[in-house]
């Protein structure tokens, strides 16, 4: 029977199928971070429960961490109580029930989704889980990679398992060079407007094409993170040389043990004929750099598009676009270009990593950011991305040109940390998602690619990258 990618690794790690419907499924890999994790330890605890296997979990702190750190920092610096409490608890919980942490204090801290992979932990054919959403990112080594609840958080770390229905098959096709300037980014962007945030709702999405065959690594990475801004709980892309070479420069394994596990990474991809429930095909050539202009990953337009009007979509989406335009501030304009920005922040499990930061110092080396931008601030996804990009000189581009360079850290991704807007304030960011209120009560969020948030620094507001 000819199988897609997502069936193999589903049959691969399958227990057992209940009469419901729902399905047991063995986890390889759990990550762990400081928000999601302390009820599910407390549960442990009154249950009189031990993990599972410890070797299967990898912790670190990441959303509620200040970037300004410096290298003497200690957790109890943390200003805000909840997330002081929050980082403390998963220390103390990692030594209780001996799970490997790279706490605050180390160079190997990150962005979970970063730090995951550059350490050699995701590995091709795994199930990955995580108490965070953008866990999909892991599948862009050929891996079924998802984000859990707290309550599954509990139910992985004591059974190894986890309780789930099976997801339909949809395939995404990139195919395609893009033009200059043009990113990962922009394309998983240009998706998300075609087929909205339910678009993907109820699927794994798989992607190929010529465009993922040619892109790195790190694109790729970008792509299945923002599977879940498309409505899929799954995003995956099959296993070849580029995931291979990657994966010796960055494996924990022995040479023998790899060249033993290259044989069934081998079969990570779809049979031909396999069947998909829902495809699509886009043409990579003709995307714009795209930027968000709501208050959802699906209000995107090309960078020199007009804003949509109401009018232009259907009588029960119409009051939300309204309400969206009113939230940003866009009641009377026509499209982007004029706007004035506050804030620009490079970083987030979405791009932060070296590509990102090499991208985006390309196009401010030499410059200056804005008199009008209050602040730009650059946050590597981890220890290891940070120390590479000083070693190749990349901070100090960014700091000559009047960008913060921090620690690492979900950063203003979200506001769960100092780095955050305040009301009104306009941004260009590099995460991916421009919810109300998510960088901070009432801020402005523009969703767009390292190179468009760099160009905006310096020139102040959204302009053409070529």
């Amino acid at each position: 029977m000819h199988q897609t990618l997502y069936d193999k690794l589903w049959d691969e790690h399958l227990v057992e199928t209940a009469a419901s419907g729902e399905s047991l499924i063995y986890i390889d890999r759990h990550y762990l971070h400081e928000v999601t994790s302390p009820q599910a330890f407390e549960g442990l605890r009154d249950k009189h429960l031990s993990p599972w296997r410890l070797s299967a979990n990898v912790a670190t702190p990441d959303h509620n961490v200040p970037t300004q750190r410096g290298s003497a920092f200690q957790v109890e610096a943390i200003q805000d109580e909840i997330a002081k409490i929050q980082v403390l608890e998963l220390d103390k919980n990692c030594v209780q029930f001996g799970i490997h942490q790279f706490d605050i204090t180390t160079k190997e801290q990150g962005i979970v989704h970063v730090m995951g992979p550059e350490l050699g932990f995701t590995l091709p054919g795994m199930t990955i889980v995580c108490g965070d959403s953008h866990t999909s990112t892991h599948g862009a080594f050929g891996c079924l990679a998802m984000g859990i609840g707290t309550s599954e958080v509990e139910h992985v770390l004591a059974t190894q398992c986890l309780k789930i229905s099976k997801q339909k098959n949809m395939l995404v096709r990139f195919d395609g060079q893009p033009q200059p300037g043009v990113t990962s980014k922009d394309v998983v962007l240009h998706l998300i407007k075609i087929i909205g945030t339910a678009g993907g709702t109820g699927h794994a999405i798989e992607f190929s094409g010529s465009y993922i065959s040619a892109a790195s690594m790190e694109a790729r990475m970008t792509i299945c993170n923002m599977a879940i801004e498309a409505g899929a709980k799954v995003g995956l892309i099959a296993v070849d040389n580029q995931t291979l070479d990657y994966i010796k420069i960055h494996s924990q394994l022995s040479e023998t043990m790899l060249e033993e596990a290259e044989i069934f990474w081998g079969s990570l991809h779809t049979d031909q004929d396999a069947h998909f429930n829902k495809s699509i095909t886009i043409d990579v050539t003709k995307i714009k750099p795209q930027v968000t202009w709501g208050t959802s990953p699906e209000m995107t337009i090309d960078f020199d598009g007009a804003i949509p009007n109401s009018e232009d979509f259907e009588i029960d989406q119409r009051s939300n676009v309204e309400l969206a335009k009113k939230y940003m501030g866009l009641e009377g304009e026509i499209n982007l270009l004029k706007l004035k920005f506050d804030k620009v922040f490079i970083g987030s499990c979405t791009n932060s990593r070296i590509e990102d930061l090499r991208a985006a110092a390309e196009v401010v080396e030499g410059k200056q950011v804005a008199q009008s931008i209050i602040e730009a601030i650059v946050v590597p996804g981890s220890g290891h991305v940070k120390a590479q990009a000083e070693e190749e000189g990349l901070d100090r581009i960014f700091i000559e040109a009047g960008f913060s360079w921090r620690d690492p850290g979900c950063s203003m991704c979200l506001g769960m940390n100092p780095d955050q807007l305040s009301p009104y304030e306009r941004c260009a960011s590099t995460s991916n998602r421009n919810f109300e209120g998510r960088q901070g009560n009432l801020g402005r969020t523009h969703l767009m690619s390292p190179i468009m948030a760099a160009l905006t620094a310096i020139t102040g507001n959204i302009s053409n990258p070529s």
